[in-house]
C-alpha cells in the first residue's frame, strides 16, 4: 500500500444508514478559565503549523499587514475578556468547544473546502467511514416518511439484524426500552450501534404486530458494490464509494460475472463521491493496459506516477456511467478508462475534484485532512474544476409513468450493445 498518499482521494458527502451520533457536549459552568489557557491553545496550534510550514506561518501577509504571535495572543485575550464581561449565556459555555473552534476555524479560513480539522468524535466517524467497516447490526435505518419513527430499509445478508429476524419495512419504535419517537436519526443509530459482542434489544412494528428481538452486534462490512447479469450477457457493477473493502467486493463481482459468461460490462459510478486512492488504483489494475493510472503532483512540483502492469487488461465492451455527483476517485477511474480508450464514458460531466487529501494524525485523537496535491489522468489532463466530459451524453430524465425507469443506464447498455454488434430486431 502506498502510505504517502493513502486515505482519501476524496469523499465529499456524508454516508447514510448507520452513522455515529453526536456526543452530548460536556457543559462546564462557573467562571471561565484564565485567558492564558485559551491563548496557550492558540499558541500550540501556531507552533504546530509552523513546523509543517517551515516556520513561516507568522510571516504570512494578511489584509491588515503582517500578524505576529503577540498580535494573535493579545487579540484572543481581548476577546476572552469581552466574553467574560458581557456574554449573556456564560453559564452555557463549552470550553472544550471553544478550543476546538480555534483549530477548525483556522483550517476553514484557508478557503479550501477539502482541508478540514476533525475533533475526536469526527475522527472516529471518519476512520470508520473510510474503512467500510463498523460495529453494529447490519441494517440501514431511515426516518419514516410520516415522521412517526424509524424504518428499516435494508437488512444486510447474514448480518446480526437478519439473524435476529429483522425485515425491510419494519418500523423501529424502541431500542433497549428507549422510545425512538421524537429522536433524530443520528441518536437512534448511536443507540443501535455498539461494541462487538454486545446485545441490543429492538422493538419493531410489522403488519400491525409488535415484535421484540435481540441482536448481537458484530463487525459489519458495508456493501459498496452491487452486481448482476443483464440481458445479452451484459454485466452490471455499481460502486457507491471507494472504501478499503471495495476492492475485494469489486474483484469478486467481476470474477462472478466472468464466470457467468459476461460479454460486456457497465460500471455505474453515479453519485459516487470518491474515497480511498489505493482502492481505486488497485481496481483499475483489474482493467487497464500497462501504463500510468494516475499521476500526482505536490506543491513542490514533485510528481509520483501510479502505474499498472497490464496483466489483467479488460478487452470486452465497457461503459462507465457517471453523473454530476461522481467525484474524485470516481473521476480518476473514469478519466483513466477514457484516456486508454478501453471503454465509453456515459452520462453527464462529473463533479470536477482533481485534488488529493491526506489524513494527518495529530496524535491526540484528532486528525487534519489537508489538500496535498493535484492529480492528472494518464494523458496528463487535470480535471479539477472541469470534470470528465462523457463520450456519450445522457441527461437523467424522470419518468412519472415508470419511476423505476433509468434512461442513463439504458444509454450505457445501448453503448455496450453497439460495441457487441447487437441490434434490436424490429
Amino acid at each position: 500500500m502506498n502510505k504517502e498518499w493513502n486515505v482519501k482521494a476524496d469523499r465529499d458527502s456524508e454516508k447514510s444508514g448507520e452513522t455515529v451520533g453526536e456526543k452530548e457536549p460536556d457543559r462546564k459552568k462557573g467562571n471561565r478559565f484564565a485567558a492564558g489557557v485559551l491563548t496557550g491553545a492558540a499558541v500550540v496550534l501556531v507552533i504546530a503549523v509552523c513546523v509543517w510550514g517551515g516556520g513561516k506561518l507568522l510571516q504570512r501577509s494578511y489584509a491588515s499587514g503582517n500578524v505576529s504571535e503577540e498580535d494573535v495572543n493579545q487579540k484572543l485575550d481581548r476577546i476572552n475578556a469581552i466574553i467574560d464581561n458581557y456574554y449573556l449565556y456564560e453559564d452555557e459555555i463549552d470550553e472544550d468547544a471553544l478550543i476546538e473552534g480555534i483549530y477548525s476555524g483556522y483550517t476553514s479560513a484557508l478557503g479550501d473546502p477539502y482541508t478540514e480539522y476533525y475533533d475526536e468524535e469526527e475522527t472516529r466517524a471518519l476512520l470508520e467511514s473510510t474503512s467500510g467497516e463498523f460495529s453494529g447490526i447490519g441494517a440501514t435505518l431511515t426516518l419514516s416518511s410520516d415522521g412517526s419513527g424509524v424504518t428499516v430499509v435494508n437488512v444486510y445478508k447474514d448480518s446480526p439484524a437478519e439473524k435476529a429476524g429483522l425485515q425491510d419495512g419494519d418500523v423501529l419504535y424502541q431500542v433497549d426500552g428507549r422510545d425512538v419517537s421524537g429522536q433524530d436519526l443520528e441518536t437512534v443509530v448511536s443507540w443501535v450501534k455498539g461494541e462487538k459482542g454486545t446485545d441490543v434489544t429492538l422493538s419493531v412494528l410489522r403488519d400491525g404486530e409488535t415484535i421484540e428481538t435481540v441482536a448481537t452486534r458484530d463487525t459489519i462490512e458495508v456493501q459498496t458494490v452491487e452486481s448482476k447479469m443483464m440481458e445479452n450477457n451484459i454485466g452490471y457493477i455499481s460502486v457507491s464509494e471507494f472504501d478499503e473493502v471495495t476492492y475485494d467486493q469489486f474483484s469478486e463481482a467481476l470474477s462472478s460475472l466472468e464466470n457467468q459468461g459476461m460479454e460486456g460490462l457497465v460500471i455505474d459510478l453515479r453519485n459516487n463521491p470518491g474515497g480511498n486512492l489505493d482502492t481505486v488504483t488497485d481496481m483499475l489494475r483489474l482493467l487497464l493496459p500497462e501504463g500510468t493510472i494516475v499521476s500526482i503532483r505536490d506543491k513542490n512540483s514533485n510528481t509520483e506516477e501510479i502505474t499498472c502492469d497490464g496483466e489483467n487488461e479488460f478487452t470486452k465492451p465497457l461503459a462507465v456511467l457517471v453523473n454530476q455527483y461522481s467525484a474524485s476517485a470516481s473521476e480518476i477511474f473514469s478519466g483513466a478508462v477514457q484516456d486508454y480508450g478501453i471503454g465509453q464514458i456515459v452520462g453527464v460531466t462529473t463533479y470536477g475534484k482533481g485534488v488529493v487529501q491526506q489524513l494527518i494524525d495529530l496524535e491526540d485523537g484528532t486528525y487534519l485532512k489537508v489538500t496535498i496535491a493535484e492529480y492528472y489522468t494518464p494523458s496528463g489532463r487535470s480535471i479539477n474544476g472541469t470534470g470528465v466530459e462523457p463520450d456519450v451524453q445522457a441527461e437523467y430524465e424522470y419518468n412519472s409513468e415508470d419511476p423505476q425507469a433509468d434512461n442513463q443506464l439504458e444509454a450505457a447498455v445501448e453503448t455496450v450493445k453497439a460495441e457487441m454488434n447487437i441490434s434490436e430486431i424490429p
